[in-house]
């Protein structure tokens, strides 16, 4: 028999207000370590460890590779590293993105699954897509435990909405209650002689996570192909199914969600189309310039061919803002029913 020490919390858009009311009603004598990621862009540096240790009776410090994991502490990820878990020590890697984020919180819940089995608790808070599910999933695979903020206590319950409904959580409370119940989750004995073992899928992406080589250069990638790119690399994506949930993984580690990739595609497309309209307009520039040239010659029959190309590329360019336009508008609603709800 063991009892629960290790507690990892992932957020994303919302998480700051989350994880302040989560880690502000902690108790100083805290039986487990909490290790905690945010995703943040890559290139800043962060200032959550100090925002959360003027609100925590826990120590809050920023994550050092190859520090003991330590009860009653709280370890923040850091920008451009994913946080990790291995022979009872924090690490960091530069590993392959996830969603698009390093960290993320899937990685982070995949390797605490990994080292520790059914003593991790995983928490899933606000946040947008769904980051957490598959890390969740992982989690719940060795026996331990998921936990999400209700949906409608946060301020972006797309993260823990997901988690909920594919991961499966096993307990589902506001902000405001997860220290009452992380309490009584770590007062509890669990039984480690049939704990699941981890598997050969668990394997593989954990070691891509640490940059391990040899799973990085392994012949045989995980999953099977998709007919679909990745958006970080352009590299053919294998589908990989697990706990009833698909996603993808490309052959140097590169890992999307559905929601994650159909959101990086969008941005892809709406690139394209802000390309193809430059094309068109200086197209259009070029055909007005050639045709008044040609008109200042005498040339009517080649002037009325650049008139006409000009036309075409103007009124191509006009169906593309359009639908751009359309697509502004549609996020809009979008924000609007997020805002609503």
């Amino acid at each position: 028999m063991a009892r629960r020490d290790l507690v990892v919390v992932g957020a994303s858009a919302g998480g700051v207000e989350a994880l302040q009311t989560l880690l502000q009603g902690l108790p100083a004598d805290l039986p487990a370590a909490v290790l905690v990621v945010l995703h943040m862009p890559s290139s800043a540096r962060s200032a959550l460890p100090e925002i959360l240790d003027r609100i925590c009776r826990l120590p809050v410090q920023q994550a050092v590779d190859g520090s003991p994991l330590a009860p009653g502490t709280v370890t923040v990820a850091v920008p451009d590293r994913h946080l990790l878990v291995a022979d009872g020590r924090v690490r960091l890697s530069r590993g392959p993105r996830e969603n698009g984020h390093r960290p993320a919180v899937d990685v982070l819940f995949r390797s605490a699954a990994h080292a520790a089995g059914r003593r991790v608790v995983s928490v899933v808070l606000s946040g947008s897509l769904d980051d957490g599910t598959a890390g969740m999933i992982a989690v719940r695979s060795r026996g331990g435990l998921g936990v999400v903020q209700d949906p409608d206590d946060a301020m972006y319950p797309s993260m823990p909405r997901h988690a909920l409904e594919i991961a499966g959580a096993d307990h589902v409370v506001p902000a405001e209650k997860m220290t009452t119940l992380l309490s009584e989750l770590l007062a509890e004995e669990v039984d480690m002689v049939e704990q699941p073992e981890p598997s050969e899928l668990m394997d593989v992406e954990t070691a891509m996570a640490h940059l391990d080589p040899r799973a990085l250069n392994a012949e045989d990638r995980p999953g099977t192909p998709s007919g679909f790119g990745c958006p970080s690399c352009h590299g053919a994506l294998f589908s990989i199914t697990e706990g009833g949930m698909e996603r993808f993984r490309c052959r140097v580690g590169h890992a999307w969600s559905p929601d994650a990739l159909d959101a990086e595609q969008a941005q892809a497309l709406e690139g394209a189309l802000w390309m193809a309209i430059r094309g068109l307009e200086e197209r259009a520039a070029l055909s007005l310039r050639m045709g008044r040239r040609a008109e200042v010659r005498g040339h009517q029959i080649s002037a009325a061919t650049f008139r006409d190309r000009h036309d075409e590329a103007q009124q191509a360019a006009m169906v593309l803002r359009q639908l751009l336009l359309r697509g502004e508008l549609n996020g809009e609603a979008v924000s609007d029913e997020k805002r609503e709800a």
